[in-house]
């Protein structure tokens, strides 16, 4: 008898212990990324109102939209939208995400 390798039954043990550790791990990843996307989008939502009230400062009038704040380079091109891919507009003074 060779007792160098695995039985089949030992290979089989193993694959199912770890697709059962995949199947719990996956489900966990995929709500901390959308939690981190959402709290993203957030913390750039409060960067653009901070751009806002310094253009404000600067102007004595609330940017008409965040193309005046990118223009005026208080924004990066790459700030009007969030990661998720909601965009972000100026309401009433503040920024919103959509």
């Amino acid at each position: 008898m060779n007792s160098k390798g695995f039985t089949l039954l030992e290979m089989v043990v193993v694959v199912i212990i770890i697709s059962i550790l995949l199947l719990l791990t996956i489900p966990n990843v995929s709500k901390v990324i959308s939690s981190v996307d959402s709290k993203a989008c957030d913390a750039l939502t409060k960067v653009v109102d901070s751009a806002i009230a310094q253009f404000r400062l600067d102007y004595g009038r609330t940017p008409g939209s965040l193309m005046d704040l990118v223009n005026g380079g208080y924004l990066d091109a790459d700030q009007t939208s969030c990661a998720d891919g909601s965009s972000l507009s100026i309401v009433d003074g503040h920024c919103v995400h959509n």
